[in-house]
C-alpha cells in the first residue's frame, strides 16, 4: 500500500501543543472599508479632508478641521456572494446583513489667539464584519484530510496509549506527567481515521487514502462577528493652517466560526473493529469544528494636516498597534458511516478546549493628499501601510506559562507542574516566526473625487486597492502552515479592490449621504496545509471569490 503522510519539521513540533496561529493573526487584524456614507463614497480617502465622523479612527488630524458642533448615524445593507471553483465546479452562495456602521459626534470650542478650536469628539465605528459563508466541492482528491492528522502523530511521537482514553487516563488533559496529545490526532482515532501499524508503543501511522483510493471533499465554512471601534478624540486647528488630532481607540472583539469538511472516499483503508484489521471499504466521513476568540483592547492614533495654501492639504497619521486580550474556545465532532454503521465522535467528550493569551496588531502609517479647487471640487488619495510582519502573540499579564520539560511532557498551563523546570521557553515563538514566514506588509492606496453640482448637492466617486498580506511561499504551498485548535482548515486573501460611489445633500444644518460600495477579494480556501516535501500530493484546495454590495445611508445635523 502506498502511504501518503503529511510530515512537519521536526523543529516545528511544540507548535502542535498550541491553540492560537498566525491565522489567527492575520484574522484579528485584516482591513475593511466602513464608516459613513461619505467617507465610503470617496474610497475612504479622506486622511488629508477630514471634517467627517470616520476620521476620528483614520486620521484623527481631521476632528481639527470640525468648526461647529456635528451629530450623525450610518445604517448599512450589505449583499454578500460567495463563489467558490475547484477544478471547474463553481458553487455559490449568497446572504444579506443589516448594520449600524457608525453613530457619533463632536464638540467643537472656539478659543482665542493661534488655537482658533479645540475639538472633542466620540464615536462608534463598525470597523470590521466578520460575517461570511461559503461553501465548495473539491473533486478528485489525491489525498485525504485522515493522512494529515496521521502526519501529526507520526510527527508527534504518538503511541496508541498516547490517544487512547481509559478509565484512569485522560490523554487531552493528562495528570500523570504523559503527554498532552493534540486533539486531532485524538479525535482521528476515535473516529477511525488513523490507523497505528506495527509496536503499539512505536507505531506507523496511516490515513485512509493509499493504493486504488478516490474520492470527493466537501467544505462548508461560516464566519461571525465583527470588530467594533469606541472612538475618543481630541483635536485642534491652529490659525488655519495646521490641524492636529489624537484619538484613543477601545475595541471589542468577537469572531466565531463553525467550519466542516465531509470525504467520500472509495477504496478507503479503514480499520474494522469487528475483525481487528484494516480493510479497502467505502468510506464516508465528516468533521465539523467551532471556534471563538473574543476580547476587548485599545491603540492610540495621532496625527497632522497641514494647508499650505488653500488648495493644498497634506495629511500623516500612525496608529500603534492594537493591544488586545482574548479568550479562545474550540472543539470539534466527528459523524462517519463505515461498514454499515453510522458512528461518531467529540473531542473532550464535548467540553470545549480553551486558551487566553495577548495579542496586538501592526503598526500602520498613513500619508495623504487633497486638492481642493474653489468651493466645487476635491480630489484626495491616501498611501497606507500596514506592518503585519510586527503583529505579536504574548502569554497574559500574570499568567506562566511555556516551561519546556523535555520530551516526555508539554506544559498546557493547565495543571501544575510535576517537576521543577529545566529552562523556560517563549510558549509564542514558533507561532510569531510564522507570522514572520507568512505575512508582509500591505499597501492600500485610496482615491477619491467630490463634485458638488449645487451648494446642496454633490456627486461622489472613489476607488481603494488593498495589497495581498500572504508572502508568495506560503500561497505556493512552499510552507507548512499551522492552524488553530482542532481546525486544520484556513484562508489566504489576495488583492482587495473597492470601486465607490454616492451623492449629497445638504441644506441649512442638515446632511443626508448615499453611498455604493462594490467590493471584490479574491482567497484561497485550503483543507488543510500542504506538505512542502511531497509536492505531487497537495491538500485539496479552492478558488474564493468574494463579491459584497452594500448600500450605505447616513444623516446627521450640524450646529
Amino acid at each position: 500500500m502506498k502511504k501518503i503522510s503529511l510530515l512537519f519539521a521536526i523543529s516545528c513540533m511544540p507548535c502542535i501543543g498550541y491553540a492560537q496561529s498566525a491565522i489567527d493573526a492575520y484574522r484579528f487584524s485584516q482591513p475593511d472599508l466602513r464608516g459613513t456614507a461619505r467617507f465610503v463614497s470617496m474610497g475612504g480617502a479622506f486622511g488629508a479632508l477630514g471634517g467627517d465622523l470616520s476620521t476620528l479612527s483614520q486620521n484623527p488630524a481631521g476632528i481639527g478641521v470640525y468648526r461647529s458642533n456635528e451629530v450623525g448615524f450610518t445604517l448599512d445593507m450589505d449583499f454578500q456572494k460567495a463563489t467558490s471553483q475547484s477544478n471547474g465546479d463553481k458553487t455559490s452562495l449568497s446572504q444579506n446583513k443589516f448594520y449600524l456602521d457608525n453613530i457619533g459626534g463632536v464638540a467643537t470650542i472656539r478659543m482665542g489667539g493661534a488655537l482658533r478650536n479645540l475639538n472633542f469628539g466620540f464615536t462608534y465605528n463598525k470597523a470590521v464584519s466578520f460575517n461570511r459563508r461559503y461553501k465548495g466541492y473539491t473533486p478528485n482528491l489525491q489525498n485525504s484530510m485522515s493522512n494529515y492528522i496521521a502526519g501529526i502523530a507520526n510527527v508527534s511521537g504518538l503511541t496508541v496509549a498516547d490517544v487512547e482514553s481509559t478509565d484512569n487516563y485522560d490523554p487531552y488533559y493528562p495528570t500523570d506527567g504523559g503527554i498532552a496529545a493534540d486533539w486531532l490526532a485524538i479525535l482521528g482515532y476515535d473516529s477511525y481515521l488513523i490507523n497505528p501499524n506495527g509496536d503499539p508503543d512505536h507505531p506507523s501511522w496511516t490515513g485512509q487514502f493509499g493504493n486504488n483510493t478516490r474520492g470527493i471533499g466537501n467544505f462548508d465554512v461560516e464566519e461571525k462577528g465583527s470588530v467594533d471601534e469606541y472612538n475618543i478624540a481630541l483635536g485642534g486647528n491652529f490659525n488655519n493652517k495646521v490641524f492636529w488630532g489624537i484619538n484613543f481607540d477601545i475595541i471589542n472583539f468577537d469572531y466565531k466560526l463553525d467550519a466542516s469538511w465531509e470525504e467520500n472516499l472509495q477504496n478507503a483503508y479503514v480499520y474494522n473493529p469487528n475483525t481487528s484489521y484494516i480493510e479497502q471499504t467505502d468510506s464516508r466521513w465528516a468533521m465539523r469544528n467551532f471556534y471563538r476568540a473574543n476580547g476587548t483592547g485599545f491603540n492610540f492614533q495621532a496625527g497632522l494636516i497641514v494647508k499650505p495654501i488653500q488648495e493644498l492639504r497634506l495629511g500623516f497619521a500612525f496608529h500603534t498597534p492594537t493591544w488586545i486580550g482574548i479568550t479562545e474556545t474550540y472543539q470539534a465532532n466527528t459523524r462517519m458511516r463505515y461498514y454499515g454503521q453510522d458512528l461518531s465522535a467529540k473531542t473532550n467528550n464535548g467540553i470545549p478546549g480553551s486558551q487566553d493569551y495577548n495579542f496586538s496588531s501592526p503598526w500602520k502609517i498613513m500619508f495623504s493628499a487633497a486638492g481642493v479647487i474653489g468651493n466645487s471640487f476635491i480630489l484626495s488619495a491616501d498611501y497606507q501601510i500596514d506592518f503585519y510582519k510586527t503583529m505579536k502573540f504574548s502569554e497574559p499579564t500574570g499568567y506562566s506559562y511555556g516551561y519546556d520539560y523535555g520530551d516526555d511532557y508539554w506544559d498546557w498551563g493547565i495543571f501544575p507542574a510535576p517537576a521543577a523546570p529545566t529552562r523556560s521557553s517563549d510558549a509564542y515563538e514558533y507561532t510569531n516566526q510564522d507570522v514572520k514566514d507568512i505575512y508582509r506588509s500591505t499597501n492600500t492606496l485610496r482615491i477619491g473625487a467630490e463634485y458638488r453640482i449645487t451648494p446642496k448637492f454633490s456627486v461622489r466617486a472613489g476607488y481603494s486597492f488593498v495589497s495581498s498580506p500572504v508572502q508568495a511561499k506560503a500561497k505556493e504551498g512552499r510552507e507548512t502552515i499551522y492552524t488553530a485548535g482542532t481546525i486544520p482548515n484556513y484562508r489566504f486573501d489576495n488583492t482587495t479592490n473597492y470601486i465607490t460611489c454616492g451623492l449629497g445633500y445638504r441644506t441649512g444644518g442638515f446632511y443626508i449621504d448615499l453611498a455604493y460600495v462594490y467590493k471584490h477579494m479574491g482567497s484561497v480556501y485550503h483543507a488543510y496545509t500542504p506538505d512542502p516535501s511531497v509536492p505531487d500530493y497537495p491538500s485539496p484546495s479552492a478558488k474564493l471569490n468574494f463579491n459584497n454590495s452594500r448600500i450605505v445611508l447616513s444623516t446627521g445635523y450640524k450646529f
